[in-house]
């Protein structure tokens, strides 16, 4: 034996995980089986079961990321649709199916033609939300597409009626179940993209089975919406039912009453709105009006400037008046100088010597010492000759006796 040819557990697990998975027959695979030995990992979230029919059982794991997405609880006994891959676990060394998504199996190859139409549409394109039309603000006339007689075209008056009756319905009737019902919905789209009549289309009917909304999951209506150039807005079924004119439309309304509140504006809404459009409309007039008034007013002053005539007249106005002014003033301030050099006058008058020998004062003078004006008592000596002088003239006095009297 060579031992080139030798190789591990492990090395031959991952050999055939890796064939397995590069192997396209076994991606994006549909089995239909019986779940056996249903167990949910609560701490991971994971679900691992088997999936057997009569003659067979493999095993299956949905990891937790998948599982979260589910709508119903699976158990032991129930049959159900999964779609995953084959791989290879290389711990075990047991290949296992890697679930992606679980259904109940009641309805079987029509479900499966519901996923590959949708896978099919999907890689096209035609879901991307950059291909969604925007729904018009205020919608002239809506087109529906479905029964004469049934609740979906009453309902979407009802709504029209009491929220936006400026809007006209124009029903075109088809059959929403049955053999002529594919071909009726394409020739409804097509008629009013073709009269370009409508500026809003509703494609919608009333609850049912996946049998009875089967119509609305057919290739020719999800190509037919995916080339109207009108909005279109699905409202088939209930809220928890899908079609693929769900997907593929601009829009999907839960119910028809829901699609016709999503295509009409709440007239209330449009009449509060154009209220306050008006409000402000003479706002900004108004403010237009004060703002055109300024600027002429000011245009005016600028005019009155550029006049020279006119502004040489109002400089010798002002001159003349600041003459009159300043004449005014110059009086009034020579007449308070002279008032206060009258009133000084008469202070230095009050203070001369002849006025304060008037009132009854004399000055003493020694002539022997110059004529020393004596102010103090000791500068007085007995047999002493003085000068008094009073106002009419000058008396020579000898003292021979002296009294001193103290203040």
């Amino acid at each position: 034996m060579q031992s080139a040819n030798i190789i591990t557990v492990s090395q031959l697990n991952n050999y055939i995980k890796a064939t397995l998975d590069q192997d396209e027959n076994l991606k994006n695979l549909y089995i239909s089986g019986e779940i056996s030995n249903f167990k949910r990992h609560y701490p991971s979230g994971h679900l691992y079961f088997s999936l057997k029919d009569k003659n067979s059982v493999i095993r299956a794991v949905m990891f937790s990321s998948n599982a979260k997405n589910l709508l119903f609880e699976p158990s032991d006994g129930m049959n159900v649709l999964v779609c995953g891959r084959v791989s290879c676990y290389e711990v075990s060394g047991q290949y296992q199916v890697y679930v992606e998504k679980i259904h109940p199996d009641g309805i079987g190859s029509v479900y499966l033609a519901f996923e590959k139409l949708k896978m099919k549409l999907a890689e096209e394109g035609l879901f991307d939300e950059r291909l969604k039309k925007p729904l018009p603000k205020f919608p002239r006339c809506i087109g529906v597409a479905t029964s004469r007689t049934g609740a979906v075209i009453y309902d979407i008056k009802t709504v029209a009626a009491k929220r936006y009756p400026l809007c006209e319905i124009m029903l075109y009737p088809v059959e929403v179940q049955g053999e002529k019902a594919e071909k009726e919905i394409v020739s409804a789209i097509e008629y009013f993209n073709k009269k370009s009549c409508v500026d809003v289309i509703i494609v919608g009917r009333g609850g049912g089975s996946i049998e009875d909304l089967w119509a609305f999951n057919k290739e020719s209506v999800a190509r037919a919406i995916a080339s109207s150039k009108i909005p279109i807005i699905s409202a088939v079924g209930h809220e928890t039912d899908f079609t693929i004119c769900d997907f593929i439309s601009d829009i999907r309304a839960a119910t028809p009453s829901a699609a016709a509140e999503i295509a009409l504006p709440d007239a209330s809404a449009v009449k509060s709105m154009i209220n306050n459009f008006e409000k402000r409309i003479k706002e900004l007039t108004h403010q237009k009006i004060s703002d055109c008034d300024y600027y002429l007013r000011s245009a005016k002053n600028a005019l009155k400037l550029c006049n020279v005539s006119a502004e040489i007249d109002l400089n010798l106005f002002r001159v003349e008046k600041m003459s009159e002014n300043l004449e005014k003033y110059c009086f009034f301030r020579i007449e308070n100088l002279r008032n206060k050099y009258k009133i000084l006058e008469k202070r230095l008058h009050l203070c001369s010597e002849k006025s304060i020998l008037k009132r009854g004062f004399a000055r003493l003078v020694s002539p022997a010492d110059g004529n020393k004006i004596i102010s103090v008592i000791k500068d007085i000596n007995e047999g002493m000759s003085i000068d008094m002088l009073l106002f009419d003239g000058t008396v020579h006095c000898k003292l021979s006796e002296v009294e001193i009297r103290r203040n």
